[in-house]
């Protein structure tokens, strides 16, 4: 009678574990889609593989595009190559082995960062060109001001304050294809006045690595070519704006001589207020950054693009979205930079 109880309390334990087992087995289908979920997570993640963090304006780029993607719900990694393209290729391939969805980058040399668009499609990775055009690469997307527009501008306030006079032309570094793009828009503006013969550039350089000390060197060699007879100095950016100033300052032609900038600097916004710099080109950054950050993330769900530009990069036709950059004088400055919050009031006239 015992071994008889045993036998019936073995069994009743056997079918009570085979029941629960039934129970808690995942449906085949359940269990097929949740090993999907695992293997293909929805989460988009970038890389922003970026020239230099040496100026205000890059700072800020790098702030906002990682709070748009966020934004967004996506991921970014960011990573900084100090002005060394070599690096900027490392860089980019530690980005592309971390299996990003795509590669955001702002190239230091255009035409060295073409190896880094081949190493990315090669990993099946699209990429966009941030601000700065890739050269010579099958770009999928580039993201940026107009930049010969840019050029305009600067050129237009200048020639409304100087009709005619000795100009100076500082440039932004030869590696970077913007800078070219800009020279033609400053020159599309200069030309017919050359012609007529009211306007005479008498000094017309590249700023090696975008770099202010070599602006300076640039500035003070015009100076001492032309005995200090200046009338009007266009110079790329803010930075090499403000280089410009402080070798005319050393001249003694601190205020006398328009000065023209761009990026909307800290800098040159109290320049402006001070009358020592003319006029700066104000690029709304977070516009960019937010308009590039949701492309890269459609673009990694391949999604349609629409845009009818393009931009010949010296290899394809790149599609291309380009923002309206916004002329900031002593005028407007309260308008525009202030206004949107770019800088403080407070900030820009203390």
């Amino acid at each position: 009678m015992v071994h008889w109880k045993k036998r019936i309390n073995i069994s009743w334990i056997v079918i009570t574990v085979l029941i629960l087992a039934a129970c808690v087995q995942r449906d085949p289908v359940e269990q097929v889609h949740k090993e999907e979920e695992k293997a293909s997570p929805d989460v988009v993640k970038i890389g922003f593989s970026m020239d230099t963090l040496e100026e205000e304006r890059w700072v800020r780029d790098r702030d906002l595009f990682k709070q748009a993607v966020e934004d967004l719900g996506a991921e970014v990694e960011i990573t900084e190559a100090r002005g060394n393209d070599a690096l900027q290729v490392l860089q980019a391939e530690t980005l592309i082995s971390q299996g990003i969805d795509v590669l955001v980058i702002v190239p230091y040399n255009a035409e060295a960062a073409a190896a880094i668009v081949q190493k990315a499609h090669r990993a099946g990775i699209k990429v966009v060109s941030y601000d700065r055009l890739v050269k010579n690469a099958d770009i999928d997307l580039y993201v940026s001001f107009d930049n010969e527009r840019v050029g305009e501008i600067q050129a237009k306030a200048l020639t409304e304050r100087v009709p005619k006079g000795k100009y100076v032309y500082i440039g932004g570094a030869d590696t970077d294809y913007n800078a070219h793009l800009m020279k033609k828009g400053v020159f599309s503006v200069l030309d017919s006045l050359i012609d007529q013969g009211d306007i005479q550039i008498v000094y017309d350089q590249w700023t090696d690595n975008w770099l202010p000390g070599n602006a300076y060197s640039n500035m003070k060699e015009a100076l001492t070519a032309n005995h200090n007879k200046i009338d009007a100095v266009i110079a790329a950016n803010d930075a090499t704006a403000g280089m410009a100033l402080k070798a005319l300052e050393e001249a003694g032609l601190e205020g006398k001589v328009p000065i023209a900038g761009q990026d909307a600097e800290l800098a040159a916004a109290q320049r402006i207020v001070r009358g020592t710099q003319t006029m700066t080109v104000y690029k709304p950054i977070n516009t960019l950054a937010r308009e590039a950050a949701s492309l890269a993330i459609a673009l990694a769900k391949d999604e349609y693009i629409d845009t009818d530009k393009k931009i010949n990069n010296g290899k394809i036709e790149v599609p291309s979205v380009l923002l309206e950059p916004i002329a900031v004088n002593r005028d407007n400055l309260d308008r525009t930079i202030i206004a949107d919050g770019f800088h403080s009031r407070e900030d820009v006239y203390k």
